[in-house]
């Protein structure tokens, strides 16, 4: 139907194009004198082009996008480069070239769109650029070529398709992670130790690092050596963080994956491992593992997921309750704090020990009447509320937060 409708349109401009050619030689037959025959040779150029240009054809032209690169974080700018190139010379009065994604997500109603004069240019180019490119997989699908004549009654128009894939990664910050000593001792407060070791098995021995304490150093190793070595300890397990990330819509949902992946990327930097599950419109887990593999899939999973879970975080607590136990530390990312995730928070925190949600808020949000009833119930049974603020999550492990 669309062809039929387009090619009814094209046969339509031609006919008007051939009335207006007989008209104005009408004119001129019986009209006669100067104005009339100059009006006639004066349209005659611009309608002999657009008869020339219905024969034109766009297989001429061939279509490129450059992108820099394929990997980029949440607010960084890109820029994108399109070329066309045409084998002939043949003269284009405009040329009008927009560029076509699959999501809509990314602001391109500005700067998409470019008009170029080309005339008998082979190769035009232009450049746009996206300020700020929001979270997600893009994918630049086609890039649509139009030509026109001056007067406006032959346009031809051809998309070409161009794909090009980019994955934008959730923006983190920079935190300093501190694992609890509450998994050995009593009470909520952060350790300063890269990794808490069992310093009952010594498992080797390797040279002084700063930090290293005084007792970890290896006397008989050091005189041997000439130089300081320290002994080298076993990791404990019970530094495993397992992450569970709130994937229902809320507005923070963005802040959500960007505290995530910050605190993912925190607790990997510093030793540890960790693992994370997310119930968004279907289940992902991924199991506690450490290394820069495993936080780049950790990256990739959230830079798609999108909040369109059904089910509330105590609801995922209470079907993956059992999975999560295997971890001696749990940490639950949200920005809806209720009873009923208290309770059950509680409860895992009774059978697995440790029990630590991070409450987003925006910027200088205090919390409500109710969430401060809601902190004081959790915190009589044992289960530890971090509140983070939009822009600050760098104090997040603070000593003040874990007083």
């Amino acid at each position: 139907m669309k062809k039929t409708a387009k090619l009814l349109k094209k046969v339509w401009k031609i006919t008007v194009l051939l009335l207006l050619i007989l008209l104005t030689f009408s004119y001129a037959m019986f009209q006669g004198g100067f104005v009339s025959w100059f009006l006639f040779y004066s349209f005659l150029p611009f309608a002999l082009y657009c008869m020339a240009l219905t024969f034109y054809s766009l297989n001429d032209i061939t279509v490129t996008r450059e992108i820099a690169k394929t990997d980029y974080n949440a607010g960084e700018p890109m820029k994108v480069k399109i070329t066309v190139r045409r084998r002939s010379s043949f003269p284009v009065f405009y040329l009008m070239a927009a560029d076509h994604l699959r999501d809509p997500s990314l602001p391109l109603e500005t700067n998409q769109k470019a008009l170029l004069i080309a005339g008998m240019k082979k190769e035009l180019s232009y450049e746009y650029s996206i300020d700020e490119l929001p979270r997600g997989e893009h994918l630049f699908q086609s890039i649509t070529v139009k030509i026109g004549d001056p007067l406006g009654l032959i346009e031809k128009e051809k998309s070409f398709v161009v794909e090009n894939r980019i994955i934008v990664y959730p923006a983190y910050t920079e935190i300093l992670y501190r694992p609890f000593e509450n998994h050995y001792d009593q009470g909520m407060t952060a350790s300063r130790e890269r990794v808490q070791r069992d310093t009952s098995l010594a498992i080797g021995v390797r040279d002084y690092q700063p930090g290293d304490r005084f007792s970890w150093i290896n006397w008989k190793a050091s005189a041997k050596r000439n130089e300081m070595m320290t002994k080298e300890f076993e990791q404990r397990q019970s530094h495993d963080v397992f992450v569970v990330m709130d994937c229902v819509p809320h507005q923070h949902f963005e802040s959500i994956v960007s505290f995530t992946a910050s605190l993912l990327r925190a607790v990997l930097k510093k030793g540890a491992q960790t693992g994370l599950l997310t119930f968004s419109h279907e289940r992902a887990s991924f199991p506690v593992r450490g290394g820069e593999q495993h936080l780049q899939q950790l990256f990739y999973h959230l830079a798609k997921i999108e909040a369109k879970s059904f089910s509330s975080l105590e609801k995922v607590l209470e079907a993956d309750g059992l999975f999560m136990l295997q971890t001696r530390s749990t940490m639950l990312v949200t920005a809806q704090l209720t009873k009923p995730l208290i309770e059950k928070a509680s409860f895992l925190g009774q059978r697995k020990g440790s029990i630590t949600l991070f409450l987003i808020k925006a910027e200088k949000e205090s919390p409500t009447k109710d969430e401060r009833s809601l902190i004081a119930i959790a915190k009589s049974r044992g289960v530890h509320i971090v509140m983070v603020h939009e822009g600050d999550f760098s104090q997040t492990f603070s000593e003040v937060n874990f007083r």
